[in-house]
C-alpha cells in the first residue's frame, strides 16, 4: 500500500493542512483503525468494483475501524476547520464522525483525476483558491492560529484572553460549525500532535498533561489502547490520513 503526501501552497495555508494519496494495488484489502487529527477530509476514490466518487469526512471524536480496499485509488484534501467557513460554506457538525457522499462532478473532478497525484493537487488548489472568500474573521484566523502553533495546550480561557473573543461566544460557534466544544477539539489536536513522540518511543506527558495517568488516558480514548501498544504500531494498522503514524 503507497502512501504519500503533499503541502498545500503558501494561499492554501490557512485553509489546507495537506494533500495525500492511498493506492493499493494489491487484490487484498487492509484492514486499518483511523486516528482522530483534527482535520476533515474530501476523499476522491474508485475502486476495480465501484466507480468514482467523492466524499466528505467530518471530524473524528474517536477512533474507528475502516477497511482499504483492493485495488482502490483515493486521493484526497485534509482541511483545517477555517475551510468550513470560509472556503466550503458548510456546518459539520451533521457529519461529526461521519461520512456523506457529494455530488457527481463536485469542483469539477472526474475519474481522469486519478491517474496523477501532483496534477490532481494543482488542479483542485487552482479550484480552491479561486472558492476562498476574502472577508475572514481576524479572531477567528487567530484562534485557529494559536490552537496549531500551540498543539492543543492552550486552555480556552487562555485562548479567550489572547483574541478577545469570550469562552461562551466561542464554544457557540464550535458547537455550531462543528458539532463539539473548543477544550473537545484542542484534546484532539493536542493527541494528534503527542504521536510524534510516541513514534519515537517517549511514552510520557510533553504536551501540557496534567500527569502520566493523564496521558495515558487520553491517549486511549482517542487511540484505543494505551500509549506503548501505540508505539509499535503493528502491521501499520493506525493511521492518520492526513499523517500516516
Amino acid at each position: 500500500m503507497k502512501l504519500k503526501s503533499i503541502q498545500p501552497v503558501k494561499g492554501l495555508a490557512d485553509f489546507v493542512e495537506s494533500f495525500w494519496m492511498i493506492r493499493n494495488d494489491s487484490a487484498e484489502s487492509k484492514e486499518i483503525i483511523v486516528l482522530p487529527d483534527g482535520r476533515f477530509d474530501i476523499i476522491f476514490s474508485a475502486t476495480a468494483n465501484e466507480p468514482f466518487h467523492a466524499t466528505l469526512r467530518g471530524l473524528d471524536t474517536h477512533p474507528h475501524q475502516g477497511v482499504v480496499p483492493g485495488q482502490v485509488t483515493m486521493f484526497a484534501v485534509s482541511f483545517k476547520l477555517l475551510a468550513i467557513e470560509y472556503l466550503l460554506d458548510i456546518k459539520m457538525a451533521a457529519v461529526l464522525n461521519e461520512g456523506q457522499r457529494l455530488p457527481d462532478g463536485f469542483w469539477n473532478m472526474g475519474p481522469h483525476d486519478l491517474e496523477d497525484f501532483e496534477g490532481f493537487c494543482e488542479k483542485i488548489s487552482a479550484t480552491m483558491l479561486d472558492r476562498i472568500e476574502s472577508d475572514i474573521d481576524n479572531r477567528k484566523k487567530e484562534l485557529f492560529d494559536l490552537i496549531y502553533a500551540s498543539n492543543g495546550t492552550l486552555t480556552v480561557h487562555e485562548l479567550s484572553d489572547r483574541v478577545a473573543w469570550s469562552r461562551r461566544q466561542i464554544n457557540r460557534y464550535f458547537n455550531e460549525q462543528f458539532g463539539l466544544s473548543l477544550k473537545a477539539y484542542c484534546n484532539i489536536f493536542r493527541f494528534k500532535a503527542s504521536l510524534q513522540q510516541i513514534k519515537a518511543g517517549r511514552l510520557f506527558p510533553e504536551l501540557n498533561f496534567a500527569d502520566q495517568t493523564h496521558f495515558i488516558k487520553e491517549i486511549k480514548k482517542f487511540s484505543g489502547v494505551v500509549p506503548k501498544e501505540l508505539a509499535k504500531n503493528q502491521n501499520g494498522r493506525f493511521i492518520l490520513l492526513s499523517d500516516a503514524l
